[in-house]
């Protein structure tokens, strides 16, 4: 159930090395400005106030390697840290549980679901999604060649592939079958106009599907 909304907004960091992810996801709290603020999109900027909500966006980021995730706990500007993910396999909810996060959210959630969310663990609460058959990603939200027809999964294959991941590598990283992320290449290659990895590598290169590594790095090394 929705908690009474705080007397002041809650700030909230968001936490990934993709610009064009973390923009949608600011923007999908425009319209709960007064519950919500974001308080910085780009890690490397200087930040001297603690957090109420550190909100790691699982998009291409290690989400079976706990260490990320540890360390952001383990920060003391963060009050809470909360996964935003599409991967919602028990092992990796407790593990990250293990770790301390207090939240571990789906991206099928609307606007006003995450923000409930968000306040019940502002509060005090520890909130889980639960999981459910794949669904498509809450409206707002944004990804590397979106533009251009590549669906929220397919884009973040090409993103562990551009950052040089093998098939196996990408299935183990996404909780994907291997046969899986070969048809998802597939549908990426007809979509960009690949005919090799190579090619599709150079096209996310030149697309916005190369990490910026320095967003996480800020917050690993603390304040």
């Amino acid at each position: 159930m929705p908690v009474d909304a705080p007397t002041t907004p809650l700030l909230v960091t968001l936490v990934d090395d993709y610009d064009v992810v973390l923009k949608g996801l600011a923007h999908m709290f425009d319209a709960h400005r007064d519950r919500i603020v974001v308080a910085e999109i780009d890690a490397n900027a200087e930040l001297d106030d603690s957090i109420d909500i550190v909100l790691y966006d699982s998009f291409a980021q290690p989400e079976s390697d706990q260490l990320e995730i540890a360390a952001l706990v383990a920060n003391p500007r963060a009050r809470h840290v909360v996964v935003y993910t599409w991967n919602l396999q028990q092992e990796l909810v407790d593990a990250a549980l293990a770790e301390g996060v207090h939240g571990y959210l789906s991206k099928t959630l609307g606007a006003a679901d995450l923000v409930d969310a968000l306040e019940r663990i502002a509060a005090g609460e520890v909130v889980v999604s639960r999981a459910g058959r794949r669904a498509p990603s809450a409206a707002g939200l944004d990804w590397p060649g979106k533009g251009v027809g590549i669906t929220d999964r397919e884009s973040e294959v090409l993103a562990l592939i551009t950052q040089g991941k093998s098939n196996a590598e990408v299935a183990q990283l996404t909780y994907l079958s291997p046969n899986t992320v070969k048809s998802h290449i597939r549908s990426v290659y007809r979509k960009i106009g690949s005919d090799s990895r190579t090619q599709a590598v150079l096209w996310g290169v030149a697309n916005g599907f190369s990490p910026d590594h320095h967003r996480i790095d800020h917050w690993l090394g603390g304040p």
